[in-house]
């Protein structure tokens, strides 16, 4: 048999990748709809950002359980489903008319699909496909997820500024349904299928005894590694690495930008330009996960993330002026650089468990982005400001990177499973 010149995991990389793509716009969208929705209907601000806290919440929730079903039926069907998903819930939303089927569509719907979608996919991805190049690969597949903002927040801002915000969703619908071919074509579940091994390694891991349930193996991954202090420094960091990402930036950054006369279009433009820069920033985390202690990688972040919120307040205006183009280009290069050391300590100290327990660190990621989503549209209802948000997140993070730090070198956390 002729052999390939082109290793199969590079193309699941790629399905992986365009999955990726197209999961965080789609849950990003709702970030550039809150002013939309809110002239329309009517609804509050705090009303609608409970809908993205939703969303946000599943998309976490979901990870682990999503992570432990691919183990039984395989990342390809899992990843189709989760796409159909995606489309019903934002085609649904056309027909809304009331507030609760805005939190059934945008928040459960969407989020679940998603939530399939999420970081435990990339932990999943890279650490049954490649043994080389692991770090690299999982800050290629993350930035994946800067690629999807960049692709569509301009678009969807467009779209919902000139036609309104129920061709932005049918789009939404539309794109998800475009990805589900990639997925089917491309996308296998392990290097065994196809005959081939990991990329750059000898032979591919046992996978792990059949589980009785999706649900159950989870569950019990979730048991033995909260047992140790590892998880919940981890898993307490993530949820300040999602308060001061998606939970802030992602949902509040647009309207909070608009309070100050800039238009949605340039706002969301700039937002945009956060996810260009991040796709540098976490390619370059994921190289220096292969090569420093993702500990002190985690430390560094935090801290220079946090410094940038801080300042965030004074740089607000009509227009684009260079402190604030200094604050997109330094705070994207941040945005999610801290996924790849986190994927790797997961994988190091938790072994053939490591995706399931990153879906569990990784939706305490979600838990503090739907409280910081939430919680910053309460603040601008009754302060008008989103001011204080900012300096809370900034004040946090500084204790992300303690966490971090506090992390105990070289432990074996639990056995493999």
């Amino acid at each position: 048999m002729r052999s390939r010149r082109v290793h199969w995991a590079w193309l699941v990389a790629v399905a992986a990748f365009v999955a990726l793509v197209g999961a965080a716009g789609f849950r990003a969208a709702p970030s550039v709809l809150i002013d939309p929705l809110h002239h329309e209907f009517g609804w509050s601000r705090g009303t609608i950002s409970a809908a993205v806290s939703i969303n946000l919440l599943l998309y976490g929730f979901i990870s682990p359980f999503a992570a432990a079903l691919m183990e039984r039926l395989g990342m390809r069907r899992v990843v189709a489903g989760a796409l159909l998903l995606v489309a019903a819930g934002s085609g649904l939303t056309v027909f809304m008319t009331a507030s609760w089927q805005l939190l059934l569509c945008w928040g459960v719907l969407v989020g679940t699909g998603t939530g399939a979608m999420a970081l435990a996919f990339v932990a999943t991805v890279t650490s049954r496909w490649f043994v080389r190049h692991r770090g690299l690969v999982s800050g290629v597949l993350t930035a994946a997820g800067a690629a999807g903002q960049l692709v569509f927040l301009p678009l969807i801002a467009a779209l919902a500024t000139e036609h309104g915000w129920r061709p932005a969703s049918l789009t939404v619908a539309g794109a998800a349904l475009a990805v589900v071919p990639v997925v089917l074509l491309l996308l296998r579940d392990r290097p065994s299928d196809v005959g081939t091994t990991p990329y750059g390694g000898e032979a591919e891991e046992e996978p792990p005894p059949a589980p009785k349930g999706s649900a159950v193996r989870a569950l019990t991954v979730l048991r033995d590694a909260a047992r140790t202090p590892t998880f919940w420094l981890l898993a307490g960091g993530f949820a300040i690495c999602g308060a001061s990402t998606n939970g802030l930036i992602g949902t509040h950054f647009v309207p909070a930008a608009h309070d100050h006369g800039m238009p949605h279009t340039t706002a969301a433009g700039l937002l945009a330009l956060v996810g260009l820069f991040d796709i540098a920033g976490t390619i370059a985390s994921g190289w220096l996960t292969d090569r420093v202690d993702p500990r002190w990688l985690l430390g560094a972040y935090y801290t220079l993330r946090g410094a940038s919120l801080i300042v965030l307040p004074q740089l607000f205006a009509p227009t684009t002026e260079p402190p604030m183009w200094a604050f997109i280009v330094f705070y994207g290069l941040d945005w999610v650089a801290t996924v790849p050391p986190t994927v790797a300590l997961c994988r190091e100290r938790f072994g053939m468990a490591g995706p399931i327990v990153f879906g569990w660190v990784f939706a305490s990621h979600q838990v503090g982005a739907a409280f910081a989503a939430f919680g910053a549209g309460v603040t601008r209802d009754h302060l008008g400001s989103y001011d204080l948000a900012w300096y809370v997140a900034g004040g946090l993070c500084a204790f992300a990177a303690l966490m971090s730090l506090r992390i105990r070198p070289n432990e074996r956390a639990t056995p493999k499973h």
